[in-house]
């Protein structure tokens, strides 16, 4: 085994950020209009600003009586966010933003632009406690949870700067993925709020196809089954890595906890209750989970558990500086899928945007120069 951190399943107890509009149900905005002398409606006009218009900007929200706009936008938004640096690549269709929050935490999410459309791939924790030894966010360690609030606000920020055209053209917010910094279900009901808001219609969310969001974890089968209860047809995506307790106890250390088999039937009962495929996540690293003969496994094991169900994402793995660990020879790479398709399992080569910025899959590390 190498020497990495453990585990940290438990986020460190760090002081709250200020209660946020986003942070509250529909019945609680009522409940705060009205306690500021307001009419309940008002409640839903805020919502209408912020998940429609995408404004927390008192100064565009002329619905509103303007004696007291100025306050009821400070009380309902409190800054949260603000954006320290951001790096560009793909010819300007690929955005890492890094963010500092309300108690100088900083965390990274990137925006990607595809024909007509955008994605954010988001942050859920500032670091992770999940010590990948082969993902640069692992190797940081946990320092906190993010609130719901400050992941929605990524989201409203994203779809902000997709609709203004900051990528090169006007696109619309349709995809968010649960795949920047952290593990997404080890922060369970900040993300699940996240996840209503983001599916919610309009003006109460943001109005997403739920098909359109993609939770990804390493395996944390219980919150899997918690996940499935929801009855939200998300995408589940499993960061697998390896089909084989031996290796994947080394290089996805919570596999000491669940095993392989038991993440595969967590993710298999997802399938069965919501009918979603099931993508599985492989970082291919060169010469050690990249054999054919490991390929073989996984697909025996995908088609134990039936057909139909899954759909697995081979991805070339992103550097990261000091690294000992780098990307399979792209011969080895095509045999792997080869193998995968040979073996009757639909297999797609993920995308490595950004990777020239570090903000590709595994690389969001905090760096300020």
């Amino acid at each position: 085994m190498t020497d990495r951190p453990l585990i940290q399943m438990s986020a460190p107890r760090r002081g709250k950020p200020p209660r946020h509009f986003a942070d509250l149900t529909h019945d609680e905005r009522i409940d705060t209009v009205r306690e500021m002398g307001l009419p309940a409606f008002r409640a839903k006009q805020l919502e209408t600003h912020y998940y429609t218009h995408l404004t927390v900007d008192p100064k565009e929200m002329t619905d509103l009586p303007a004696g007291g706009r100025d306050d009821l936008a400070a009380q309902m938004f409190p800054p949260l966010m603000s954006p320290l640096t951001s790096l560009v690549a793909d010819g300007g269709a690929t955005r890492k933003t890094l963010w500092t929050l309300h108690d100088g935490v900083k965390v990274e999410s990137v925006l990607m632009k595809y024909p007509e459309r955008a994605t954010l791939c988001v942050t859920s924790q500032a670091g992770c406690g999940m010590a990948c030894p082969f993902c640069a966010t692992g190797q940081m360690g946990l320092t906190r949870n993010l609130s719901a609030a400050e992941i929605i606000e990524q989201v409203r920020l994203a779809a902000r700067a997709s609709r203004d055209g900051e990528l090169g053209e006007p696109v619309r917010l349709s995809n968010v993925v649960f795949m920047g910094m952290g593990e997404p279900l080890a922060n369970y009901k900040a993300v699940m709020q996240t996840v209503r808001a983001l599916v919610a219609p309009e003006p109460h969310g943001f109005g997403l196809s739920a098909r359109h969001v993609t939770v990804s974890t390493v395996g944390l089968v219980p919150a899997m089954d918690k996940l499935t209860k929801e009855g939200i047809p998300v995408t589940l995506a499993l960061s697998l890595h390896a089909p084989d307790d031996e290796l994947r106890n080394e290089i996805v250390p919570v596999n000491t906890r669940w095993t392989v088999d038991e993440a595969l039937d967590a993710a298999y009962r997802f399938y069965e209750a919501t009918g979603r495929r099931v993508s599985i996540e492989y970082a291919l690293i060169r010469d050690m989970n990249d054999q054919a003969h490991r390929a073989a496994m996984l697909a025996r094991k995908l088609r134990e558990r039936g057909d139909g169900w899954v759909h697995v994402n081979p991805i070339p793995l992103n550097p990261t500086p000091g690294s000992k660990w780098t990307a399979s020879d792209p011969e080895v790479e095509r045999e792997f899928v080869h193998t995968l398709r040979d073996h009757g399992i639909p297999t797609t080569i993920r995308d490595t945007r950004g990777s020239d910025i570090d903000g590709a899959c595994g690389q969001l590390a905090i760096k300020e120069d």
